[in-house]
């Protein structure tokens, strides 16, 4: 069964979301700024084996993909989630828990009644 153009559009749009949610290290990276609020790149670098460009190269995407912002303070940028993005997320995987729990309830009710 193809899905509506509606659902089509949504599905485009979600993609770049959960491409970017798909690498570890850019999921750690949200968890982080999740938990803590606003961080810096050298904080959140901490504790960490990654650099600071590779962690900037990681923000960029999840910026992209509107799931971070940045904001200027002096010389530093503080980055922080965008919580209506994860949002998004969570709005579609409930849409496709729901759909997959009707054709589950469908498929038992086709095998229970023959």
């Amino acid at each position: 069964m193809r899905p509506n153009r509606a659902a089509e559009t949504n599905l485009r749009g979600a993609a770049p979301l959960f491409a970017a949610l798909g690498d570890q290290t850019r999921l750690a990276l949200v968890a982080r700024l999740s938990a803590g609020g606003p961080h810096s790149i050298a904080r959140l670098t901490v504790g960490s084996a990654i650099t600071r460009q590779a962690i900037t190269k990681h923000l960029h995407v999840l910026s992209a993909a509107g799931l971070v912002r940045h904001t200027r303070r002096g010389r530093e940028q503080l980055w922080q989630l965008e919580p209506g993005r994860l949002e998004t997320a969570h709005k579609f995987l409930a849409e496709i828990s729901r759909q997959w729990d009707t054709r589950l309830t469908r498929l038992r009710n086709l095998v229970e009644n023959s």
